[in-house]
């Protein structure tokens, strides 16, 4: 979003605005930050079943999160760059100039908060494993070097990658890291005595892949655990709540987009253009 507004800004000879738009980019970041090291300090200092609880409920608000997004992106991507480009152009000729610090801030803050969340969301669920944290903090500077690469690339008028691919396949990543929150959480509640049906262990493959100890299966496993919630000995009501998930929100996201949904342009980025 803040490379389609740069880019947007160059093309028409405002780059002198850049400073704005940084500036309200800083602002969302570090409130994003303040507000991921809130919600990690919360959750350390509750004690037990509250803890538990609140992780489960913070898995669960992850998992609805994400699962928004995909959709929201699904339906809003092929319009976006229309939509905010209209936006800018609004701020500049109605002279309200710092109204392009307010859009790069409400951007950003909203995919902050939502990431701060979703860290922690499956920080919490790698807790008990060492290299599970270790893989979800990697996992996530990798992916901000990759989102900055791409911006940058957008940004430049790099078209080497198909955007509408990437985000494809990567939201199917998301539909299973989703998954595995939603069901970790569900684990959550059973550990605590909350959902006390479907407990029964459904299978054990902690023979072939484990999800914890040592040895190099053990830290595939472990890591496995850290991204998508992967257990070897699941209950029933764990792994059903997964497959249920997967089998429901799947499709849904895979189905082709309407042309009319693609295609459409809202009145005010017509008007904007006139």
């Amino acid at each position: 979003i803040v490379a389609i507004i740069l880019a947007y800004l160059e093309k028409t000879g405002n780059r002198r605005n850049f400073q704005r738009v940084w500036i309200g980019v800083g602002a969302a970041v570090a409130l994003s930050v303040l507000a991921g090291i809130a919600l990690w300090v919360t959750i350390g200092g509750l004690p037990e079943p509250a803890e538990q609880i609140f992780e489960a409920v913070a898995m669960i608000a992850a998992a609805g999160v994400v699962t928004w997004m995909l959709f929201w992106m699904r339906r809003v991507a092929a319009n976006m760059r229309g939509e905010l480009e209209a936006k800018v152009d609004r701020s500049l000729t109605e002279g309200a100039a710092w109204g392009l610090s307010l859009l790069a801030f409400t951007a950003v803050i909203r995919e902050g908060i939502e990431t701060s969340l979703f860290l922690m969301a499956q920080a919490s669920a790698a807790s008990s494993a060492e290299a599970g944290a270790v893989a979800v903090l990697t996992g996530a500077l990798v992916g901000l070097l990759i989102a900055v690469a791409i911006g940058f690339g957008f940004y430049r008028g790099a078209r080497v990658l198909n955007l509408r691919t990437f985000f494809r396949w990567t939201g199917v990543a998301l539909i299973f890291i989703a998954a595995g929150l939603l069901s970790h959480a569900v684990h959550e509640l059973v550990e605590i005595g909350v959902i006390t049906f479907g407990t029964d262990t459904a299978f054990d493959i902690s023979g072939i892949l484990p999800h914890e100890g040592e040895g190099f299966l053990a830290l595939i496993g472990s890591l496995l655990r850290a991204l998508f919630g992967y257990t070897s000995t699941p209950e029933w009501i764990t792994f059903l709540t997964w497959l249920a998930y997967i089998v429901i929100v799947l499709p849904l996201y895979l189905r082709p987009v309407k042309p009319a949904e693609a295609t459409a342009r809202p009145a005010e980025q017509t008007a904007a253009r006139a």
